[in-house]
Parts: C-alpha cells; structure tokens; sequence
C-alpha cells in the first residue's frame, strides 16, 4: 500500500474539500476544480489520485467497487458527466452501488456511455454479456490477483487509501490494470481477449502517457504491457521502436481428470 503524505489520507482530505466547496444541492463541480484545490491546499498528491477518490465517492458509478475498502462512509457523491459531480442526495438519488450483481455488466457499460466516456464505445466483440466481454473481465481479475507469472515482483498498485489500480480511472477512461514493478515503477497492463491490433499501440501509450503526467514521481519509470490471446504481425511492427512497451500472449488450459466411483 503506498504511503501517507499528510497526516490525514486522501479520503479524508476529499471530504474536507467538500466542506470547503459549501456545495448546495444539485450544484455541479468539476474534477479539475477538485485537483485545483488539492494543488492549492495539498500540492504534493497527484492529480491522477485525486481523480480516483472522486471515483470511489461517487455513488452511481461501478468502478468504485473495483477498489475494496468502499464503504458507506464513500457515499459522497453523484457523477452527472465525466468528470462533473454533485452532491448525493439519499432519498433523491438512486441507491449507492455497493456489489456486482447479476447483470451489472450490463449497467455498468450503460453508465460510462451516458457520461460521456470515450472507452466505452460500442464494439460488438466487447458487448455486455458477450463472451468476449465477460472472458476480459475473468482474465483481468485473474491477472491483477496473480501479476507475478508476468514478470517477477509485478504487483497491483495500490494507493495510501487502499484504492486498487483495476480498471483504474484515467481521466474518464480506464486502465485495465495499472501495476508496479520491482523497482517501484509504474506498468500499464492493457488486456484484449481476442487478436491484438497495432491500434492498441496507441492507446497504451495514451493511458502510459497519463500516468506520467498525472502519478508518476520525476525519473519513476512508466512501461506499458499488451497482454493479447494473439499477437499481431502489424502490433509487434507498430512495437519494434518502442522499448517500453512490451507484448505478451495468453494461453488458457482446461485440464479434465476422470475421477472413479466408490465401489458398492
């Protein structure tokens, strides 16, 4: 788990800009404001943290479950628009999201396309309830539970709150795994279940880019992962000058073992 910067977490400085901010109900703030005034009061954590608990307080929006310590106490927040936030409203509002159920695949992809968030396009290989979908999520859990059998001592990033780097928010987009190295370095683990196109190129470097912008430390490396089920020949082209990235193929196996009766 990262470590604390000032004597109070994150969290608990989120809510001290709250306060501050005077909100009246249904009156809408910006997460640049909320990174204004953390660069303002708090200088030394990262916009990209910052953007991450807004995240986890906002209470219609299913990523924050990807992070565990949510609770009730989170329950600050409705996020209208990407990046755009009100005040929740108990009674008001829909009821916080507080676990996965059956169907929220669904739910979830229908949120992101109503606020605006530019990942969640319509990809019919990627479609709620698809196989393709739901074998991307399996994969993900997996991975982000077992980083090590990519390179030894990769691990899930984790931050002073406990807020995990699964699907981690990135300025309305989301990094599949966002893990760190060994040597404390940032990796970006981008996920595609099927065929892996030189187009991901693009969009690693994209959410690589922002981690550096928006996390990274001056001199903390930052290197990106494509995890395909095929590579190819065009993305290992689009990757031959770019050493921090790295490509990597995924092999699933199902072993069945015949197990015999007991004897009468």
């Amino acid at each position: 788990m990262g470590r604390r910067i000032y004597d109070k977490t994150t969290r608990e400085l989120l809510k001290d800009m709250l306060k501050d901010f005077n909100l009246q109900p249904g009156v809408v703030f910006t997460g640049e404001r909320a990174v204004a005034w953390f660069a303002q009061n708090y200088p030394k954590l990262k916009a990209g943290s910052i953007k991450a608990h807004l995240v986890q307080a906002s209470t219609n929006d299913p990523s924050r479950l990807h992070h565990p310590s949510t609770n009730s106490t989170d329950d600050l927040l409705f996020r209208v628009a990407s990046q755009e936030f009100r005040l929740y409203v108990p009674g008001q509002d829909p009821a916080p999201i507080q676990e996965l159920i059956a169907g929220d695949t669904a739910r979830q992809m229908e949120h992101h396309q109503d606020c605006g968030d530019e990942e969640f396009e319509a990809d019919p290989a990627t479609d709620p309830g698809s196989s393709e979908f739901l074998l991307e999520r399996d994969l993900q859990r997996y991975l982000a539970e077992n980083l090590s059998i990519i390179e030894p001592g990769l691990s899930l990033y984790v931050d002073e709150d406990g807020l995990r780097g699964l699907e981690y928010d990135a300025g309305g987009r989301r990094i599949d795994i966002l893990a760190v190295d060994r040597n404390g370095g940032f990796v970006v683990c981008e996920l595609k279940v099927s065929k892996g196109y030189d187009r991901v190129i693009g969009q690693t470097l994209r959410y690589m880019n922002w981690v550096t912008r928006e996390l990274a430390e001056p001199n903390q490396s930052v290197r990106g992962f494509i995890i395909c089920r095929n590579i190819s020949e065009d993305l290992k082209l689009a990757a031959c000058s770019i050493p921090n990235i790295q490509l990597y193929e995924y092999e699933l196996k199902v072993a069945v073992t015949r197990v015999e009766p007991l004897a009468l």
